[in-house]
């Protein structure tokens, strides 16, 4: 082992959690050196586990390949192995939220991409470009559960990161939104592997995914939030009403969202100037997977494009064009990102990053 922090990925044989793997395998703060998933693959090494169903354009990490996958539902193995676990686990929601609870409660920091605890107060759901302050709140987590070294934050839903630091660079400009109408153009990795049956994708839309309009509505509302007595309360001022589509796409959630002020609002030359000048916390401290410009917007009249803007800026920046007026409301524009990276492992490598800045990870 190095000197570098050992992690472990729960759920580390699904596509989330290979994601994590790859993405780790030449971190400079972090060294995967514990991987769990379920029962049936408990026992067997890394390579065997995910033999068949390996989807990452790179091969498996060498020292990865050989380690031995354990059950994620035995919290005692990871003790001693890692100080940190990354949650990919595909569980029922109550089943993944009782697990996440009980590796914090065993002293482990646990950053999740799941959805079990972004409703919970006093667990900071971050976009560390957005809210990195509500880490703030992991001293009252710690506390009101008698944790010391363990904690838990999660990230947010990837559809909502296509256009939420757009939105926030113009927030903290002066500009605050009031109603925001946003339709998403999901990609299909977005269901995991092996995900939605290429009868339902090819020639095809699907103007559904489960739970994904409901979540758009109100995540963002705790992201723009504040902390408060040791739990944060989401922002209610602004109101939400989201259209989601599975598109066939590989990779890239592509978000086309009409916005309304409150108050002042900027004229359209303002905007990209607000957007390309953006730059935040990630950006100050050097973090690794930042980027190092978090809003790169294109002049080009017909971009975004996911297959050709997605990977910018070590796929972790969002990217945005059609930028103009609204007829409804004040503005409208596309936002993109990398819904894999950006908006699941590579946004928990970050916020675990911001995690460990911060002193929260030893």
């Amino acid at each position: 082992m190095s000197n570098r922090i050992p992690v472990g990925v729960l759920g580390a044989t699904g596509m989330v959690g290979q994601n994590f793997i790859r993405l780790l395998s030449s971190h400079p703060w972090f060294e995967v050196a514990y991987v769990a998933a379920s029962p049936t693959s408990a026992g067997k090494t890394y390579a065997q586990a995910v033999a068949g169903r390996w989807q990452m354009a790179t091969p498996i990490p060498e020292a990865v390949a050989k380690l031995v996958v354990e059950d994620a539902g035995n919290v005692e193995a990871a003790k001693g192995r890692c100080a940190l676990v990354f949650s990919a686990v595909d569980l029922d929601k109550k089943a993944i939220a009782a697990l996440e609870l009980a590796y914090a409660a065993a002293g482990f920091a646990v950053v999740s991409n799941n959805s079990a605890h972004r409703g919970t107060p006093d667990v900071p759901m971050i976009i560390p470009e957005v809210n990195p302050e509500h880490l703030d709140v992991i001293a009252a987590q710690r506390k009101a559960r008698g944790w010391t070294t363990g904690c838990l934050a999660v990230k947010s839903n990837c559809s909502i990161q296509s256009y939420m630091t757009p939105v926030w660079a113009l927030m903290k400009a002066g500009y605050r939104p009031k109603r925001m109408i946003l339709t998403t153009l999901q990609a299909v990795s977005g269901a995991g592997y092996p995900g939605v049956p290429s009868l339902d994708m090819v020639d095809n839309i699907v103007p559904y995914i489960g739970g994904e309009e409901e979540k758009s509505e109100v995540e963002p509302l705790k992201v723009f939030g504040r902390v408060e007595n040791g739990v944060i309360v989401p922002d209610s001022t602004i109101t939400i009403s989201a259209h989601c589509n599975r598109v066939p796409v590989v990779d890239g959630h592509t978000a086309c969202v009409s916005l309304e002020f409150d108050g002042a609002k900027p004229a359209l030359e303002e905007i990209v100037p607000i957007w390309r000048a953006f730059s935040a916390v990630p950006q100050e401290l050097g973090l690794p997977m930042a980027p190092k410009q978090p809003i790169i917007y294109s002049d080009e009249a017909n971009r975004p494009q996911p297959r050709k803007d997605r990977d910018l800026d070590k796929a972790m920046a969002v990217v945005v064009g059609r930028l103009r007026t609204c007829n409804v409301f004040d503005i409208r524009f596309v936002g993109l990102h990398h819904n894999t990276v950006r908006g699941a492992s590579g946004g928990a490598i970050l916020t675990a990053e911001l995690m460990k800045a911060r002193g929260l990870i030893g």
